[in-house]
């Protein structure tokens, strides 16, 4: 790995993070589709981000890893349009962006899924689909076509492999990897290109973990590009392509899934975390 400004460990930047590697990890595009460059956030006297650099590659899955309070969760709110930062920039596609709102963010196609869902457990699955962008017909009666979103939610998930056999189910009545399941299919219904997945596999077993990480795996092959929270290290390691370390609102590392183990992540993190520990006793000892 080279080192980048600010002291990031990197991928290499010699044109080859789109070769294939000998365990069998995918290639990734070249293509860069979304750039972070020196973002920063404050929340009055507290560093929430600084001067953080990001690219996401198209059809890429990168995980975000770090403790709670390094930033993670900041970094995504800013990327979907939900805060601002103080400086720095975004690039979709090369084009430099400026996200006033969630809706701006979703116009460029970004979209998130939080870890609540936001689903709807007593509407169906074809309900949940099409929420906020219902179908309607017979003129200003606004009549919602119900047979024609049951007739496209059936066409979608079929298309991408999400097996739920009844849509008229209410969400509630399905599995954590079903409603999981939903929300992703919601998210990229309307052609998203980047999704924003915040602790995916939370509370799953290894059945319903499985019906997701085949889902991310497809619209990853597809081209869709997606960013990753989790706190489980093994999740990460079977969902992403690349990982990037946040500490103390930093990137510190950035590398390949291919190029580091489940050990050296956890070691890096444990050491990590006993020098902030040093470091706050030697502060509150002066």
């Amino acid at each position: 790995m080279s080192t980048a400004p600010g002291g990031a460990a990197t991928v290499p930047a010699d044109g080859t993070s789109g070769a294939a590697v000998a365990d069998g990890h995918r290639a990734i595009s070249d293509e860069v589709i979304l750039r972070a460059e020196g973002i920063s956030k404050r929340f009055g006297a507290v560093v929430a981000l600084e001067r953080i650099d990001l690219e996401l590659h198209r059809g890429e899955v990168l995980g975000l890893v770090g403790d709670n309070g390094a930033g993670k969760s900041t970094l995504v709110k800013i990327l979907c349009g939900f805060q601002r930062p103080d400086t720095g920039r975004i690039l979709v596609e090369g084009r430099e962006v400026t996200f006033h709102s969630v809706k701006d963010a979703r116009a460029c196609g970004i979209e998130t899924v939080y870890q609540d869902l936001a689903l709807v457990p007593q509407l169906t699955v074809y309900e949940n689909l099409f929420l906020n962008r219902e179908l309607t017909g017979l003129g200003r009666i606004g009549v919602l076509s119900r047979r024609r979103m049951r007739t496209l939610a059936r066409q979608y998930l079929d298309d991408i492999r999400v097996n739920v056999p009844d849509l008229d189910q209410e969400v509630e009545m399905l599995s954590g990897g079903q409603r999981q399941a939903i929300a992703v299919a919601r998210a990229t219904r309307l052609n998203a290109k980047i999704l924003l997945l915040d602790e995916p596999l939370a509370a799953m077993g290894a059945k319903e973990s499985a019906l997701i990480m085949d889902l991310v795996k497809d619209l990853s092959a597809r081209g869709v590009s997606m960013i990753v929270i989790d706190h489980n290290y093994a999740h990460l390691f079977a969902l992403c392509d690349r990982l990037n370390v946040i500490q103390q609102g930093r990137v510190m590392l950035d590398t390949r899934v291919a190029e580091t183990s489940i050990e050296s992540l956890t070691e890096l993190m444990v050491s990590a975390f006993r020098r902030q520990l040093e470091a706050g006793r030697r502060e509150m000892a002066e």
